[in-house]
């Protein structure tokens, strides 16, 4: 095994991690990817040999990239793509330094994706030393450099931080509009609403099936065509779990001696413009599919 070889490997050790700092900085899994991607990139062009603690060194850059993408974002005065909404609003303990990748991944999805909502409202160099910090133990004098600024300057970033995580009920952000378009949806299709249907969907909405061994993949075209689709989705919709596939809102719907299907939603502008079904459990297969709390 070559050095490169023997770095990849390394570097996979640490990508859950990575990715869960990355996501929860930037509330996007696509997003979160990319930043995870650049670290990669810096990591194949520095001098591993004088990394002395590679997972820190990654959380680190990682933490620089996100940064660079939050200022971005807000100078281009973008929205977050993917951020869902849940009901947890509290952060989970703080992971140990130099534990398990894994666990501490898990740790960080058990926040819930509320706290994404309220982290929208952060300067992102609060953000930034908030959930470093808090939810993943990086000490105030490396979080100090990635911000440019004393130790003392990024506690105080995170407790500012941290008292608008827990004492401060946020505007509706992005998240929180997305699960009021898909609690509409929901709700017109188990009343058999049509007028409501058509007026969550953008006029020129798709609907598309994933497809499945005994059902060939559909494409609908058109709010008035989707609706009526729609409502026949009625029967699973009166008992549904809210989920993320691959990173955009979705729901799991089953009905008892009828299979199941998982439903995603692109909204935009307040109104559903896609959607994708999938009725197939292995149509799921290399797919990023997280359960919400209820």
């Amino acid at each position: 095994m070559d050095e490169i070889e023997f770095l990849a490997v390394r570097f996979e050790e640490n990508r859950t991690h990575l990715k869960a700092v990355a996501h929860r900085m930037l509330g996007s899994s696509n997003e979160a990817e990319d930043a995870v991607q650049e670290a990669w990139i810096r990591l194949s062009r520095s001098d591993s040999a004088a990394i002395e603690n590679l997972g820190g060194w990654l959380t680190t850059v990682v933490g620089r990239v996100c940064l660079d993408m939050l200022r971005s974002r807000r100078v281009r005065r973008e929205e977050p793509l993917e951020t869902g909404a849940a009901d947890a609003s509290e952060p989970g303990p703080a992971p140990v330094p130099g534990g398990d990748p894994e666990q501490q991944a898990l740790t960080a999805d058990s926040v819930g994706l509320a706290l994404l909502v309220v982290l929208e409202t952060l300067d992102p160099a609060e953000r930034l030393a908030f959930v470093l910090h808090d939810m993943f133990a990086v000490p105030f004098d490396e979080i100090a450099r990635i911000v440019d600024r004393t130790p003392a300057a990024a506690r105080q970033l995170a407790s500012r931080a941290r008292r608008r995580v827990r004492g401060v009920a946020p505007e509706p952000g992005p998240g929180a509009v997305r699960r009021e378009v898909v609690d509409a949806f929901l709700a017109a299709a188990r009343g058999g609403d049509f007028e409501a249907l058509v007026a969550v969907l953008d006029p020129d909405v798709v609907s598309r099936s994933g497809g499945s061994a005994v059902e060939a993949p559909t494409v609908v075209r058109g709010a008035a065509n989707v609706a009526r689709r729609a409502i026949m989705f009625a029967p699973y919709a009166r008992s549904v779990r809210f989920a993320l596939l691959d990173g955009a809102p979705a729901v799991i719907a089953a009905r008892e001696g009828a299979g199941f299907s998982v439903m995603r939603f692109t909204i935009e502008r307040g109104k559903v413009v896609e959607l994708f079904v999938i009725t197939d459990p292995a149509g799921l297969a290399g797919r990023d599919l997280v359960l919400l709390d209820e």
